[in-house]
């Protein structure tokens, strides 16, 4: 009888075990706030995470989730300075400038296919813009840059040694990067100004720059 206590322990501790041991045939532990079949003890269901990812707002990822709309502009991106309508006007200014002087590059170095298609159309489509914004600009008493800016004008010895297809990957690239920017710019600007010959000017414009875009993109997949 002296070990009868020693003999009580021993089975508490095995009734202990076998209360919080996973289920064999579920894998799921049967203590409080354990899973179930799949489902926490309180009957809520777990997220569907096989891969264990987490989406950015903290809920769970999955690989079916709209993709963000290629070639169209973001205001809330990156943009170039827009603080007044004064330097939007500038911003724009040198922006149509830095589209036409590299496409100019690019038709003296010999591009073709896409490449071309787009120099064409940059040196068209911005001339236009530019002719517009002059108005404006005159009506404002704004005096526009009829340059490139300086971050453009620094690439400009680099790619001048390019040739080939290694100019026309950069030269799409570019364009890329520079729509982007152009079109998130314009987004960003219509919201804030009150001038409605700016909005009416954006209005017109961002389109065709989103056109741009789309075009760059797809020109540069094709160099891929």
């Amino acid at each position: 009888m002296k070990n009868l206590p020693l003999l009580l322990v021993a089975v508490a501790a095995f009734s202990v075990a076998a209360c919080t041991t996973p289920d064999s045939t579920t894998g799921a532990a049967t203590t409080d706030g354990s899973m179930v079949d799949g489902k926490m003890a309180d009957g809520d269901a777990m997220p569907n995470n096989a891969d264990g990812k987490m989406a950015s707002d903290g809920t769970a990822a999955t690989d079916n989730q709209t993709p963000a709309i290629v070639g169209k502009a973001d205001p809330a991106g990156p943009t170039g300075p827009h603080a007044t309508d004064a330097e939007f006007m500038m911003t724009a200014a040198h922006s149509d400038q830095n589209e036409i002087q590299q496409s100019k590059m690019a038709l003296a170095k010999g591009v073709t296919g896409m490449a071309k298609e787009m120099a064409d159309k940059m040196i068209a489509d911005h001339t236009k813009s530019t002719a517009d914004l002059k108005v404006i600009a005159a009506k404002k008493g704004v005096k526009l840059p009829a340059d490139m800016d300086a971050e453009h004008k620094a690439m400009v010895p680099a790619m001048q040694k390019m040739t080939g297809k290694e100019f026309e990957m950069k030269y799409l690239a570019q364009m890329q990067a520079d729509h982007h920017k152009t079109a998130n710019t314009m987004a960003a600007h219509e919201k804030m100004t009150q001038d409605a010959d700016l909005k009416a000017f954006i209005g017109k414009t961002l389109p065709v720059v989103e056109q741009h875009l789309q075009m760059a993109n797809k020109g540069a997949d094709m160099k891929m």
